[in-house]
């Protein structure tokens, strides 16, 4: 059975690159364009792993994973920050969120795919 994963980023073409990326690596991919429209999609869905944005409207990446965390069905989900943030400040926050993983953009499709595969069962 094929892998679900949500992406999540307000930029369609950053979105495209992981959809193209995951759909090559066999997994089904749901879209959304920032924290509270996937919070939306997650309602009824099974995701196996979500890959978010930090910086976005409405809501952002950090406070996303606070909820999704706050929900116990995606308690054990992994989170993989996907974002131009480097700092070290903005990582702790992301890991104290509950975020499992963090890459860096611009990524390589091969290696988001490998620590995707580390992160999964």
């Amino acid at each position: 059975m094929a892998k679900t994963a949500l992406i999540i980023d307000d930029s369609l073409t950053f979105r495209q690159m992981v959809v193209m990326a995951l759909t090559d690596a066999k997994f089904t991919v749901i879209e959304a364009c920032n924290g509270q429209d996937a919070l939306d999609k997650l309602k009824g869905a099974r995701v196996d792993i979500i890959i978010s944005d930090v910086n976005m409207p409405v809501m952002d990446g950090i406070t996303f994973v606070k909820t999704a965390r706050a929900q116990p069905q995606l308690k054990k989900t992994p989170i993989l920050m996907l974002t131009t943030e480097s700092q070290p400040e903005m990582k702790q926050q992301g890991k104290a969120a509950g975020a499992t993983g963090w890459i860096v953009k611009p990524f390589k499709a091969a290696h988001l795919i490998q620590v995707v595969s580390d992160l999964l069962p």
